[in-house]
């Protein structure tokens, strides 16, 4: 194990890579939480269209593991700074073109495909998006308060989803449904925008993480070393990522729209439930990532997964009550749960890679998870829900994953400084 580094970044570049994964997690937050919305504009609206606007979320997501290795072999070869400016370019780029597309009703069937489209360059473009951030976090970090900074990355991203559910709420809450459906929104690809141009010009003040620069010269790790090396790191990675993506896009960004398609709650009263959930997950995150530097990983995340055993599926029974109080504190349970899981993992999977290799392992491990069990979800659990008439299916979903990644939880070794894994340039073997 190495020690601290010795010329730590300024707090400014921690700032400004923390804050960029605001971006990426508005804008497939507001994706999911704009799924009702999205499927009169551009697939005619009804039960099939909010089918294929989730499938088309799924589908595009798939790409997100190739755009994370794609993008990790830049970072892992060119350097965090270079990667980060190039995929945060096609951010800004992409948003701007679907702000801009056709609707069904002035294009037909067309403008679906555009739309799929561009859905697909988004996903690709922020495949190494945040694990990039949370590389750079983590090799910028005093070890004692790794937990906690890169936890923010976790953090910052729920200030994106919160931001994401504010502008929706809002946009769906002034207009009516036929300025909606006309205009009104394009108003939220607008705000993204923005926002995406604006971080991406702050990160040229970026500064290079410390660790790749002491490592420079060091021949990146190619993927056949990587999966030779570290396939048990990469096995755990995915094992963490996949309870991560399950308790998040289940137990937070579908909600809303799984509240509609039931019955349950207005669009305006499900998305004013989000935003609580979303300040929720906020406040919760680095009290995780504090708890993790000072326990470690490991406790942390067997407690979290029993508590996606336990808890998903009574949550799920009682949100459907059409109890506005019941279902908020149930969608806060959940938040938090997919919160205390997201701040852990930040620090708990990089770990598990030493530098030169590490975006090249959390694209194989990590993405890939968040690809499987985050992407193609919603759209699952949407579908079991459609033709077997059972409201329970996202809850159950979440705990059979919880289920089987406990054993590997139990058997993972401790990555908080100190303990087995090096963090230093120098690949370390599974053992």
């Amino acid at each position: 194990m190495t020690g601290s580094i010795s010329a730590p970044v300024p707090r400014r570049s921690m700032a400004i890579a923390a804050l960029s994964t605001i971006v990426e997690w508005y804008d497939f937050t507001l994706y999911l939480y704009f799924a009702t919305v999205l499927a009169r504009v551009f697939f005619g609206g009804g039960d099939a269209s909010l089918g294929i606007t989730l499938a088309g979320f799924a589908i595009s997501w798939l790409l997100r593991p190739l755009g994370a290795f794609c993008f990790g072999r830049i970072g892992d070869r060119y350097g965090r700074r270079r990667m980060l400016l190039i995929s945060m370019a096609m951010m800004t780029g992409t948003m701007l073109l679907t702000m801009l597309l056709p609707t069904c009703g002035q294009m037909g069937p067309m403008a679906g495909v555009l739309f799929l489209l561009l859905r697909g360059v988004m996903a690709f473009s922020v495949g190494g998006e945040y694990t990039g951030v949370v590389a750079y976090l983590l090799e910028s970090a005093p070890e004692h308060r790794r937990g906690l900074v890169t936890s923010l990355a976790s953090a910052a991203s729920e200030v994106g989803a919160l931001l994401a559910a504010c502008v929706s709420a809002l946009t769906v809450g002034l207009l009516s449904e036929t300025e909606l459906s006309a205009w009104g929104w394009r108003i939220p690809f607008a705000v993204g925008f923005v926002l995406a141009g604006t971080l991406w010009f702050a990160r040229t003040g970026l500064e290079e993480s410390p660790e790749f620069i002491q490592q420079r010269k060091a021949k990146p790790l190619s993927l056949t070393v990587s999966l030779k090396l570290f396939r048990r790191g990469i096995g755990r990675a995915f094992a963490v990522s996949a309870l991560g993506s399950m308790t998040y896009y289940l137990g937070i960004t579908y909600v809303p729209s799984f509240l509609v398609y039931t019955g349950t709650f207005s669009e305006r009263d499900a998305l004013s439930l989000s935003v609580v959930a979303a300040v929720s997950v906020i406040i919760i995150t680095p009290f995780v990532g504090m708890l993790s530097d000072q326990i470690g990983r490991r406790p942390v995340l067997l407690f979290l997964a029993v508590g996606s055993f336990v808890i998903p599926l009574p949550v799920f029974w009682l949100m459907t009550s059409g109890h506005y109080l019941i279902s908020m504190a149930g969608g806060i349970l959940l938040a938090c749960l997919a919160g205390g899981v997201s701040a852990v993992g930040t620090s708990s999977t990089a770990e598990m890679f030493p530098v030169a290799g590490r975006l090249t392992g959390l694209a194989l491990g990590t993405t890939a998870a968040t690809a499987l069990f985050g992407g193609l979800t919603p759209w699952l659990a949407q579908s079991i829900i459609s033709h077997s008439g059972s409201h329970l299916a996202p809850g159950l979903m979440i705990t059979l994953v919880a289920l089987g990644v406990l054993p590997v939880f139990m058997c993972m070794p401790e990555t908080a400084p100190g303990q087995q894994i090096s963090q230093s340039g120098t690949p370390v073997p599974d053992k």
